[in-house]
């Protein structure tokens, strides 16, 4: 089982890596730190534009702009995460596409991370085949 940290790093260093699967702590992990940064932007926000009662003042806006920023660059990460957690459960990644049916499509997502792992999610792994052939060289080298 992943810790928090272990989660966070191993998301990020596969940031834009669908291959391969992610074990349900990783998933879950990576959601609470999801989560946690959202809350930690938007309680902020909310008090400030309380506080003015008529609208949202500039430091409220900046938050605003860094926090859209922050979550725009989760979007590839969390994608990623979610798809090699399908993975991870035997099922394609393009289930996640599902997420635009509105509500079930979305609710069917969930339940698919709350899935067990399955060992025959081991075909979505990287296979290196023995004394390949570099990529830039069509020919096998003896």
């Amino acid at each position: 089982m992943m810790t928090p940290k272990m989660a966070l790093r191993s998301v990020l260093d596969q940031y834009a890596g669908f291959s391969g699967r992610a074990p349900r702590s990783e998933y879950w992990w990576w959601a609470m730190w999801v989560a946690a940064v959202y809350i930690a932007f938007y309680i902020p926000i909310v008090v400030l534009s309380v506080l003015r009662f008529d609208a949202a003042g500039p430091i409220a806006v900046a938050i605003a702009c860094v926090w859209a920023v922050v979550m725009l660059g989760a979007i590839v990460p969390t994608i990623s995460v979610t798809v090699r957690r399908l993975h991870d459960a035997n099922l394609s990644g393009w289930f996640y596409l599902l997420n635009l049916l509105v509500g079930a499509g979305s609710i069917a997502v969930f339940v698919m991370t709350l899935l067990p792992s399955n060992p025959a999610g081991a075909r979505f792994d990287k296979v290196v085949a023995k004394n390949a052939a570099p990529a830039w060289n069509s020919q096998r080298l003896s």
